[in-house]
């Protein structure tokens, strides 16, 4: 969260159109905050070529996609722990068969440090990985994300919840931030129960 994922896909667009070369960016539907855009944090947005609902085959989807508007030289993935582990194998035939580089960003896991299937397809698969990194508020690397809903952090729920809606906000923390704030949730929790 908040190590500029979507803002470095964003560049990475530009710099390949700068050279006159054309890429395809896709996004899961399962991420609904702004809608088909990809959207920074910076402020800076850009609808997605392909916004793919979880039971739509990538490979049929981009092949369609690329006879209806010719050669692609770049494909990039937003938000891609919400892809189905299938939709990953599919972007990995479509680099590997039609010989396009495709980048992809996500988060490994989610705020109960449980990984995404989209997520752990694609550490499996991925010819190489590079980690964005964001810091925490005590200036620590930031490793995992915090779920707050109405500002307090919780450790319970569905896995997806997107940020911005329904009072649900995200903060990259550290392991020791994090543990913190779950240990105050849990004493939280069990006062609750006792009353």
């Amino acid at each position: 969260m908040n190590c500029g994922k979507s803002t470095n896909l964003l560049q990475v667009a530009h710099n390949y159109e700068e050279r006159g070369m054309k890429v395809l960016i896709v996004k899961p539907k399962t991420d609904t905050k702004g809608g088909n855009k990809v959207v920074s944090r910076l402020g800076v947005t850009r609808e997605a070529d392909l916004w793919v609902p979880s039971d739509v085959n990538l490979y049929d989807e981009i092949g369609r996609y690329i006879e209806e508007n010719g050669h692609i030289d770049c494909i990039l993935g937003d938000e891609v722990q919400f892809f189905k582990a299938k939709q990953i194998d599919e972007l990995f035939e479509i680099a590997v068969k039609m010989n396009i580089p495709t980048i992809c960003y996500g988060l490994r896991t989610d705020f109960q440090m449980r990984g995404f299937e989209g997520s752990e397809r694609l550490l499996l698969l991925a010819h190489s990985l590079e980690e964005l990194k964001t810091i925490c508020n005590c200036g620590k690397k930031a490793l995992l994300n915090g779920r707050m809903i109405n500002g307090k952090f919780v450790f319970e729920g569905e896995q997806i919840a997107i940020d911005k809606e329904d009072n649900v906000e995200y903060e990259a923390l550290c392991p020791k931030c994090y543990f913190e704030y779950k240990d105050k949730y849990e004493k939280e929790k069990q006062l609750n129960e006792v009353s």
